[in-house]
């Protein structure tokens, strides 16, 4: 793999570009809750926690963020409302049990035996679609207004993506790294005079403490249902969760399979949801949105992302705080998403372009026009019950299955 180049930054900057990441990754991780029934700060605690326990399983060499996964909308949400929240929480904790399960079956059968399944002609396309999977969302949020187009939000969305730019390529210095928080800083300003930041919820927002604390203090229940429901869902993941190790290491240019290895970093992906059931949050899964940072800053330190664990942990206790997060506009963040979403798309190409695979061969072009096709044409595909296979997820067992099948050079 190869190495890309890192920039050195002082201590100040770590902070602030601690904060940037966690600009990143606050919209999808309190989405998820709100989608769900569950309370949006205890999931941003639960993402601050889970990352830095990540960490330790990884020992701290691998720059990844967690967040709220969504491919435990559906399943948390249907739980929540026909058992309650100590349903959920059995759930969740059996998911993280699952997630420990696999990476010690990973440890005992080797890396070599999980990447074998993975080589570039996989991995590249697989990645391309995380990132394209992910535009639609970065449209909607930069254009349409509760599905009706919005002038405001293009006017927003292309201010903040073309300051972004030019931040990016002309600006100097430590200015230079962070493009997301200077753009952001713009885009929350040109929406305040148009009516597109909500201020009452920072006026009324708690300064102090989490509102629903008694949700974290409620005992977890182990119920069949809620259990079969939920904790399947670990199995799905496996399969992303390889591909987001794959994309963090393409972007920093190390190879986290081999080490600290991708046992560890699956172990940590485990315990941070078990985290996270217990206090009652969300699934926690490794975020491309901040891996989206990663390559546009190129400072890959992985104390800067754990720096941006602690400033989740302080938000979701300031409610203020969080309530001027949470208040960026959407069209903002689409702008910021479009870059971000595009960047791990780019990497997956950059994969196959230093791998120098021969697109004259049909089983190169098969394998890839497989997963593309799949894993964006597809949204999910009912399994049994609750359970669903996402497109990606789809996509990457055809991909896996056809390099293994396929013979060599043709």
């Amino acid at each position: 793999m190869s190495k890309s180049t890192q920039t050195a930054v002082s201590t100040q900057e770590k902070i602030i570009l601690g904060l940037q990441h966690v600009l990143a990754m606050f919209g999808a991780t309190v989405l998820v809750p709100m989608l769900t029934g569950l309370d949006p700060a205890i999931a941003i605690l639960s993402a601050g926690l889970g990352t830095l326990v990540f960490h330790l399983c990884t020992k701290g060499m691998v720059p990844v963020f967690l967040g709220s996964s969504f491919a435990f909308i559906n399943a948390i949400a249907l739980v929540l409302k026909d058992e309650g929240l100590g349903a959920v929480k059995g759930g969740i904790i059996v998911a993280g049990l699952i997630y420990v399960l696999m990476a010690g079956i990973i440890k005992l059968f080797g890396v070599e035996k999980v990447r074998s399944f993975f080589p570039p002609i996989v991995a590249g396309p697989i990645i391309m679609v995380i990132g394209l999977n992910l535009s639609p969302t970065a449209i909607n949020n930069s254009l349409f207004n509760q599905g009706s187009f919005d002038l405001k939000y293009l006017l927003v969305s292309s201010i903040v993506l073309i300051t972004m730019i030019v931040v990016s390529i002309f600006a100097k210095g430590f200015f230079k790294l962070v493009p997301i928080l200077i753009a952001v800083a713009v885009g929350y300003l040109v929406s305040l005079p148009l009516g597109l930041v909500d201020t009452a919820v920072i006026a009324d927002a708690r300064w102090f403490g989490i509102e629903n604390f008694e949700q974290i203090i409620t005992l977890p229940e182990f119920t069949l249902s809620g259990v079969l429901a939920i904790a399947p869902i670990a199995l799905v993941v496996f399969i992303e969760h390889i591909g987001d190790v794959t994309t963090n290491s393409a972007v920093v240019g190390k190879d986290f399979f081999k080490e600290p290895g991708v046992h560890r970093t699956m172990l940590g992906d485990g315990l941070g949801t078990l985290v996270a059931g217990l206090i009652g949050g969300p699934a926690n899964t490794t975020y491309s949105e901040n891996t989206g940072v990663l390559a546009v800053t190129k400072v890959y330190d992985p104390a800067i992302l754990r720096i941006a664990a602690v400033f989740a942990i302080i938000i979701s206790m300031l409610g203020k705080v969080g309530a001027i997060i949470s208040c960026i506009p959407t069209p903002v963040m689409g702008g910021i998403s479009i870059v971000l979403f595009g960047m791990i798309a780019s990497v997956g190409v950059r994969i196959l372009i230093e791998a120098k695979l021969d697109f004259s061969y049909s089983r190169n072009l098969l394998i890839a026009a497989v997963i593309l096709v799949c894993g964006i044409g597809i949204e999910s595909i009912p399994v049994y019950g609750n359970l669903m296979l996402s497109g990606l997820t789809i996509a990457a067992i055809l991909g896996v299955a056809l390099n293994k099948l396929l013979p060599e050079n043709i």
